[in-house]
């Protein structure tokens, strides 16, 4: 089997993690890893056992395919400069912080037949991936993803930030157009909203409420989708599923789904690796990036409205 090149742009906290499961697969060259911090680029890459990079220019003809996992303000360019040079690319969400950026890169990928994937982690949750087998009508979807204050990435809102992850699994979710949305958010202990509650209303009928909050004691990650006749409730860190449905004589059935754990992030690259081997188009593309952040930033400006 050919051997794959690769390299990750950004090591900061995910990057390093980018590095560190490409360096575990077998038949992948981990290249290099290139970051603005000559000790963070030093420190990964001989973790790693591999070169370190400070233009990340110097990589393009030396590579198949990049993770980019820099600040969201330099995905574009350095996106854009990849896919030119004929380099698939995984992006860490936010793809960019611009639709029309994203449509360009878009563009740019499918005119040169590459890979454009999208780093939305959570869709690569095995009890993710078996809630889209099991839900068929879902009626009302109810969401909370909240932990304690992170200290870092809080420039960003936490729509943005965390919420994103959400928008991004509900609208595959439902697969519906949307009708319209009302968001509120708050502003804790940073300059932008720390904990936001948007409700989507879909064309469909269904109904999504999410609470996002970074300023909670305690970690809450779940994703309740009620239809008319069962009720699953995901828990995305313990990656289990349970189901109430309704049984004969009234009756109420409870199940939990057996599921495979797995690591999000390590099934994340496979797919991209496996993208680029059998040129085919990832489970999160481009596309899904764009219909998100489209989401997101109509959240943002609805929360701007309502201050």
């Amino acid at each position: 089997m050919k051997t794959m090149h690769v390299a990750v742009i950004g090591v900061g906290y995910m990057g390093e993690k980018h590095a560190k499961v490409y360096s575990n697969f077998e038949d992948v060259n981990l290249v290099g890893v290139c970051d603005a911090s000559k000790e963070r680029r030093d420190k990964v890459a001989t973790e790693f056992n591999t070169k370190a990079y400070k233009d990340y220019h110097e990589l393009i003809g030396k590579v198949d395919g990049v993770s980019i996992a820099t600040p969201t303000k330099f995905h574009y360019p350095i996106a854009r400069d990849f896919l030119m040079n004929g380099v698939n690319v995984l992006v860490e969400k936010v793809v960019t912080s611009d639709e029309i950026e994203v449509s360009k890169l878009i563009e740019k990928a499918e005119n040169n037949k590459l890979v454009l994937q999208v780093g939305h982690v959570e869709r690569y949750n095995p009890a993710v991936v078996k809630l889209y087998e099991i839900v068929s009508n879902p009626r009302f979807i109810e969401c909370h993803r909240v932990g304690p204050y992170p200290g870092r990435g809080t420039e960003t809102n936490v729509v943005m930030e965390v919420m994103i992850h959400d928008l991004d699994i509900i609208l595959n979710l439902v697969n519906s157009p949307i009708k319209s949305v009302d968001a509120f958010g708050v502003k804790v202990l940073s300059k932008t909203s720390d904990i936001v509650n948007a409700r989507i209303y879909f064309s469909s009928g269904c109904v999504a409420n999410i609470t996002t909050s970074r300023v909670s004691e305690k970690v809450l990650r779940k994703i309740r989708v009620f239809q008319p006749t069962s009720y699953i409730s995901l828990d995305y860190v313990n990656q289990t599923i349970d189901i109430l449905e309704k049984g004969e004589n009234n009756t109420v059935k409870k199940a939990s789904v057996p599921i495979e754990k797995k690591e999000p992030l390590k099934e994340e690259i496979r797919d991209f690796l496996d993208c680029i081997k059998n040129n085919r188009a990832p489970k999160v593309s481009g596309t899904d990036g764009l219909k998100s952040l489209q989401l997101a930033n109509l959240i943002c400006k609805k929360i701007e409205t309502s201050a």
